[in-house]
């Protein structure tokens, strides 16, 4: 008896020490091509991202212009708006990542369930966002309840797709192309969100009222009276109206499209590896997340240049119309930043490769000052216009993919110095998103109270000098200061090449020794 015993016992002892059997290779196999992605499930789960980017172009690019010019609403209550709703969204964002993050797991998995069931109401908020009522003393209301509304439901879809990027496969090198063709697909939302608001917006924009200073030249000067008076064919306001909810409506489609590809063209994994810790408190949370070095300097860098790039896209619109006279050629503009930004997105993925994303975050950041400060000095031309815009372009790129690339590395990194932590994807990606919306709120409101006390006038063909140093202040002036601000911080941000690697070949070593042990039990399991 004792003698059977011990062979048992050396029997499965020698098991372990020798190399793996047929069913042994193949679950190791198994598990490495589990952690693979086809190109298909890249582009589903890039096309995710879409709906993000094209909603929060068109709202960043012309909500304020909306509200100001067919709304018609005083620009002290569309800084209420504007402010209001991105603050309200800045909130959310946190609250969304700590209820994700006790989410149980379903069969669907724990992130898709919240993209799905968010994308209906979402849809609706964004169309009446773009709606005129028919009644002017609860227009604030509206705005501020349809757009707070909307950016609620829109945390409920980003924030678990953002986390969802470490539930898609365990493999670094997996989740860096997945990435990349997130990126590339965002920024691609950002055109399509540009054209599609712009190009239908701009074929029927109401032409200008004249002011004061119009009126009386006309009645002083009979040729310039007549040009007020013969405009051509008229486009009214209802016409620019029904104009966005058209594109709106667009949008609302492309982003169910996009919804739902991704809700069945990836599979979410779960993550059974790492024993997952148990929920933590809100406030547990934020000090959990803030408390970890890398990820507070980091998201200290994005807060900072996402605000002065926010300032730039929130006013560029009114300083096209505005200050450079390009009325009818604005949205345009905007397409053409959004085409080279497009474009330059392989360079600055082979640029990172080659040169480490903190370098990259650097040369983006300061390659696009210069043209900053150009749009404003050189003396209103189109031509020059296009081309300042099609280089600024290019910083613009930086900005949409590099921040995105970074976040994965401190997730990482905390991963490595907490090993025991698991399980707390949702909080870092939400934090991230909630300071990114902070600053967005935080510019958008700033800027169009700057531009009330200038004395903004509401389609006004001209508008009073102190609008137009506003306006030349917001999008070059105060983006570059905060952009260098942004670079500072950047200066002491520790996690480098190196320590990204170590960092990158301490975990895929965890992840073997774990994948080692699995095939180890399933191999006793046989046996016995």
């Amino acid at each position: 008896m004792a003698t059977g015993e011990g062979d048992e016992e050396y029997s499965n002892t020698s098991l372990l020490n020798k190399p793996l059997d047929s069913d042994g290779i193949k679950l190791a196999r198994k598990h490495d091509a589990g952690n693979k992605l086809s190109i298909c499930n890249k582009l589903c789960y890039a096309i995710g991202g879409a709906p993000y980017q094209i909603t929060g172009c068109a709202l960043g690019f012309f909500l304020q212009i909306y509200l100001l010019d067919v709304a018609q609403l005083d620009p002290f209550y569309a800084s209420i708006i504007l402010f209001g709703g991105r603050a309200w969204d800045a909130v959310t964002d946190p609250t969304v990542g700590f209820l994700v993050s006790r989410s149980p797991w379903t069969r669907f998995g724990r992130m898709l369930p919240w993209i799905l069931l968010s994308t209906p109401l979402a849809v609706v908020a964004y169309f009446l966002i773009w709606y005129v009522p028919p009644f002017e003393d609860s227009k604030v209301i509206w705005y501020l309840f349809f757009y707070c509304l909307f950016q609620t439901l829109q945390t409920c879809f980003h924030v678990p797709y953002s986390a969802l990027t470490m539930f898609i496969t365990s493999d670094q090198k997996e989740r860096d192309s997945a990435t990349a063709y997130r990126m590339t697909v965002e920024v691609l939302g950002t055109v399509v969100g540009t054209a599609i608001q712009g190009q239908i917006v701009g074929m029927a924009n109401a032409p200008c009222l004249p002011g004061p200073v119009e009126i009386a030249a006309a009645l002083n000067n009979s040729s310039l009276s007549v040009a007020l008076n013969d405009t051509g064919p008229v486009i009214s306001l209802e016409d620019t109206r029904a104009a966005y909810m058209i594109a709106s409506g667009v949008i609302c489609a492309i982003y169910v499209l996009c919804a739902l590809v991704l809700f069945f063209g990836v599979r979410e994994k779960k993550d059974s590896c790492r024993p997952r810790s148990e929920p933590v408190g809100f406030f547990q949370g934020i000090k959990l997340v803030m408390g970890h070095g890398p990820y507070a300097k980091l998201v200290m860098v994005f807060l900072f240049t996402s605000l002065g790039f926010m300032l730039l896209e929130g006013n560029f619109a009114l300083f096209c119309s505005s200050t450079l006279g390009f009325r009818n050629d604005f949205q345009n503009i905007l397409l053409v930043i959004m085409l080279s930004a497009t474009l330059a997105i392989p360079f600055w993925q082979w640029f990172l490769t080659r040169f480490g994303k903190k370098t990259a975050v650097c040369a983006g950041s300061l390659s696009v000052i210069p043209f900053m400060i150009l749009v404003v000095c050189v003396k209103s031309n189109l031509i020059v216009t296009y081309i300042v815009s099609f280089a600024a372009g290019v910083g613009v790129a930086a900005a949409f993919l590099l921040p995105w690339s970074m976040l994965p590395d401190v997730v990482d990194d905390f991963q490595v110095q907490n090993p025991n932590s698991s399980g707390h994807e949702a909080l870092f990606y939400s934090f991230y998103v909630f300071f990114t919306k902070f600053a967005s709120g935080v510019s958008l409101g700033i800027s169009t109270l700057s531009l009330d006390f200038a004395g903004y006038i509401s389609r006004g063909c001209s508008q009073p000098e102190e609008v137009h140093i506003t306006l030349k202040v917001l999008v070059s002036g105060a983006p570059v200061a905060l952009i260098l601000v942004g670079l500072v911080i950047l200066y002491f941000y520790p996690i480098d090449e190196e320590r990204r690697q170590g960092n990158r070949k301490l975990l895929q070593e965890q992840r073997d020794n774990e994948t080692d042990s699995e095939t180890d039990s399933t191999e006793l399991a046989i046996i016995t």
